[in-house]
């Protein structure tokens, strides 16, 4: 396996909130980061969760009730690019498998454009079976990493093409006028996945890599966040990629310590994202009382 990269200093923080309409507003807690030193704002998405709950919640035990409460990521990171100046912008992760493609590209780049190109695309295929299949009868469950590839590709050419046409397995357009464009060309496309499939799918063609800590595994199975980023490292080479050039973001969904920030860091991790101490609903207040709590850790870390 590859060493581990070089330590990272200038390692970043991000903050992932849970974006729900009774929590704090995504203006006002993308200022207050901002004002903290932190370098970006996520927020996840969940268009509905079926009542059913067929599908088991992947980090165990009960589903927390902020997942039910999810707004509409791109409405919400409009606001927050709006109140601020450098904030990144980023989804954590957008299920882009439960869009219509041009739509997608569209808003996508719009908020891209008025941000001024400060959007970072996190993108997943979803945990769960009965969400998709609302959305994508078409799509079997277990063909979503292969469609997730195509609807990568199909976004790329999107974005990069003057007069782009696609024909894929399940995405497909005529040759059409597809505007905005990115600033930047195209929008950084950061896989959020950890599992053996997704990694080689992140490992392949994403420009990012934005797994949860807690999920990495070793050679053996169990939880190791370095031996989960030395494999990651190592499919990439294998990919003949550069590791190098493929950024860690890593969601830290546990109690961050200056010995935890101290070990990642030594791993190479570009960001770590925090996150609240539950995904259970918080009114504004806890948030506010909860980034107090942490801002002392990232502003330590920023004079080092």
């Amino acid at each position: 396996m590859l060493a581990s990269a070089e330590s990272s200093p200038d390692m970043r923080f991000g903050y992932i909130s849970t974006n729900s309409a009774t929590g704090i507003r995504p203006d006002v807690v993308a200022r207050e980061l901002e004002d903290r030193g932190f370098d970006s704002l996520w927020v996840p998405e969940h268009s509905h969760i079926p009542t059913s709950r067929e599908s088991p919640y992947p980090l165990g035990g009960e589903l927390p009730e902020g997942y039910l409460h999810m707004m509409a990521p791109f409405v919400s990171l409009s606001a927050a690019a709006t109140a601020t100046k450098s904030l990144i912008v980023a989804t954590g992760v957008c299920l882009v498998l439960e869009h219509d493609l041009l739509d997608l590209a569209c808003t996508t780049a719009t908020l891209d454009v008025l941000s001024g190109g400060r959007l970072l695309l996190g993108v997943g295929v979803g945990w769960n079976r009965e969400e998709l299949a609302n959305h994508r009868p078409d799509l079997a469950f277990t063909k979503r990493y292969a469609a997730l590839r195509e609807r990568v590709a199909a976004l790329r050419t999107i974005w990069g093409t003057e007069q782009p046409a696609f024909s894929g397995t399940w995405d497909r357009f005529s040759q059409s006028w597809v505007y905005p464009k990115p600033l930047r060309g195209t929008v950084p496309i950061a896989l959020g996945s950890a599992g053996p499939l997704g990694l080689r799918h992140a490992a392949e063609y994403a420009d990012h890599w934005c797994p949860v800590d807690g999920m990495l595994r070793g050679d053996d199975g169990r939880p190791d966040a370095a031996g989960g980023i030395a494999r990651f490292r190592d499919l990439v080479a294998k990919k003949g990629r550069d590791p190098r050039a493929v950024p860690i973001s890593l969601f830290l969904f546990s109690r961050p310590t200056p010995t935890r920030l101290e070990r990642y860091a030594r791993l190479g991790v570009e960001r770590l994202v925090l996150s609240a101490p539950t995904a259970e609903l918080q009114d504004p207040a806890t948030t506010l009382r909860h980034l107090d709590e942490i801002t002392p850790l990232v502003e330590e870390w920023r004079a080092r």
